[in-house]
């Protein structure tokens, strides 16, 4: 085993050295608790997600002191490393550092504190043949949502070489954010029983994660207070990410400087800041933060980029901490590693891209200080996340949208998704697939357990036309009989093509009581266009089975909160509850006999072809 339980602070088992250990809060203790199980029973890399300012620092130096073998620490900035290493000096003990940018690089002692841009470019420093202690048994990677996919990336060649001496190397990682541009969660699996994160995550399971909502309740952070300033704003909501997931700095330097919101911007920061101790402020781009600071007062301000002289900038940080300077802007360069604990404003005058760095940002705000009781957030660049709800996992689809529970009819996990409720009627949500975890037999489980995987339910999905396999609306292949999945563009063109088909860019729906020839109540939907054409479809719903095929057929593509029990018995109330229906995109409709008969219904298209609501 890599990580051993000898003896926690105040328990009796190992004798322990005459020195006063720091002090674990509970949520650290446990935490080092999960861990230490996770690893009794298997080599599965793992993730703890702690918020930021909640003491990651020692949590890493615990761990390596109950470590049975060699541990190996790294972060990738030099002021990680150095909290850390500090952090378990605390202990009374010694570790060596590996660290170019600390000027040391001594790896000789059973614990290592190494930053990854120098280990990975000395990864003989860290064989066994060089250390009396033997191979490395544990790892543990700080901020290790930095760890890529991609195996020529640092970290993973790091892991590599360690794992081909060791080849059962524990590998864990702590984050405040767990989650990566382009991949998402960056675990598949999490303690409380559900999915996350994609089958081939590097890291498999979240065994321990503390909300931030708790921690601010209990006292641990400072409440981040959001306040819309009624001032003008920038507009970035014309750009879109790049390659790699992030804005381009030239991109965002160009809204900004087409802007004359600056100069009012920054007089409403300093007019919050008045009876505030420090304040941090983000900008877009150099060139905007060079006016930023020009805007603001004279020797109470300083500017810190990626480019500035390491002894300038931490001249600068020592200024700012000490409170000789009482605002500090910045690009792209203080999101993590920096702890001034007095600051309680954050001013964003940036897009994020991810949850994961508006996080960072705001997490710069959350520390406890004397005097100190929230955080002011200011945000002037519309930015849509929600910061006590990122396990949503995708941006706020509108300023309407609220984490919502949805049950699985399948396995009964309660999933939260964006989602909007009309009193206490959930009207609309988001979600496409159960994120519940259940066993070989399709029963729930309300933890991870050996062969469990993902629940097969998806809410919103499009079926396969060979197999009729539910697949994911975005997926090109289906994952039941691997065939190639029709186009949503190629459907629309063949039946363009066709002389005996229409084909009605839906504008809107009509649901509406009515009778059959016999006197027989049904309910006819009626689709229309923009011209004025339509197609319609006649429903019964006077037995259970109707009903059923009714639910099965209609209700389960058009509700707009799909998989939420609404068993509507009439028409009537189909008709009457018309809000909870969605209209589809495109509706498909072929001649028979005199009449169309609708055939195909696209939901949630993205392709080519203009939408109705997409008319300028």
């Amino acid at each position: 085993m890599a990580v051993e339980q000898k003896s926690l602070p105040g328990e009796t088992g190992t004798p322990e050295a005459p020195h006063r250990h720091p002090v674990l809060r509970p949520y650290q203790r446990q935490a080092i608790d999960r861990v230490v199980a996770h690893f009794r029973v298997g080599d599965e890399p793992a993730v703890v997600v702690l918020p930021t300012g909640s003491g990651k620092s020692l949590v890493i130096a615990e761990l390596a002191r109950l470590a049975r073998g060699r541990v190996l620490a790294l972060a990738h900035v030099r002021e990680l490393v150095e909290q850390n290493h500090a952090k378990y000096l605390a202990y009374g003990l010694e570790a060596d550092i590996f660290s170019a940018g600390l000027g040391r690089k001594e790896s000789a002692r059973q614990v290592v504190f190494g930053s990854v841009q120098s280990v990975v470019r000395h990864l003989d420093a860290f064989d066994d043949e060089t250390s009396a202690h033997g191979p490395f048994t544990l790892l543990v990677i700080d901020e290790c949502h930095r760890v890529s996919l991609e195996k020529d990336a640092s970290y993973r060649r790091v892991i590599d070489h360690l794992r081909r001496v060791n080849p059962r190397l524990k590998v864990l990682g702590l984050t405040a954010t767990p989650y990566r541009l382009g991949q998402g969660f960056i675990y598949h699996r999490h303690h409380h029983g559900m999915v996350r994160g994609d089958e081939d995550c590097f890291f498999r399971d979240c065994v321990f994660e503390q909300p931030l909502r708790l921690m601010v309740r209990q006292g641990f952070l400072a409440e981040p207070v959001k306040v819309d300033a009624a001032v003008a704003r920038y507009d970035f909501s014309a750009l879109v990410p790049g390659t790699g997931g992030a804005f381009r700095e030239d991109e965002m330097n160009r809204v900004v400087a087409a802007s004359r919101a600056t100069p009012g911007i920054i007089a409403d920061v300093v007019a919050h800041c008045a009876k505030r101790q420090g304040a941090m402020i983000f900008a877009a781009s150099v060139a905007h933060a060079e006016e930023i600071l020009t805007y603001l007062p004279p020797g109470a301000a300083a500017l810190v980029t990626g480019d500035t002289d390491g002894d300038e900038r931490r001249r600068l940080i020592e200024a700012f901490k000490a409170r000789r300077l009482k605002f500090l802007v910045n690009v792209s360069v203080l999101t993590t590693g920096f702890d001034a604990p007095h600051v309680d404003l954050i001013a964003i005058l940036r897009p994020t891209e991810s949850v994961g760095l508006y996080q960072q940002i705001v997490g710069r705000g959350l520390r406890l200080s004397p005097g100190k009781t929230d955080c002011l957030v200011l945000d002037y660049a519309g930015n849509p996340w929600d910061l006590y709800a990122p396990e949503v996992g995708s941006p706020r689809p509108d300023s309407d949208s609220q984490p919502v529970q949805v049950e699985c009819p399948a396995c009964g996990h309660a999933n939260l998704f964006w989602g909007k409720y009309d009193g206490e009627v959930l009207l609309e949500h988001f979600g496409r697939r159960c994120q519940g975890l259940v066993n070989d037999a399709g029963i729930g489980l309300s933890a991870p357990e050996p062969g469990s995987r993902q629940c097969d339910f998806r809410f919103r999905f499009k079926t396969c036309g060979e197999c009729g396999a539910e697949n994911d609306i975005a997926a090109r292949r289906c994952h039941g009989c691997r065939v190639l999945l029709v186009d949503a563009d190629d459907k629309l063109r063949d039946a363009l093509r066709l002389k005996d088909a229409r084909v009605l860019r839906v504008s809107g729906m009509q649901l509406e009581p009515s009778l059959n020839g016999r006197g027989q109540s049904r309910l006819k939907v009626t689709y229309h266009d923009e011209d004025g054409a339509t197609l319609n479809e006649w429903f019964a719903l006077q037995t259970p089975a109707q009903r059923r095929a009714f639910a099965a057929v209609f209700l389960r593509h058009h509700l707009r909160a799909p998989g939420v029990t609404w068993d509507p018995a009439t028409p009537e109330e189909v008709s009457a509850g018309r809000e909870r229906l969605r209209a589809p995109d495109f509706v498909v409709g072929r001649k028979v006999g005199r009449h169309f008969q609708v055939r195909e219904k696209l939901f949630d298209y993205v392709g080519r072809y203009r939408r109705a609501d997409g008319a300028d």
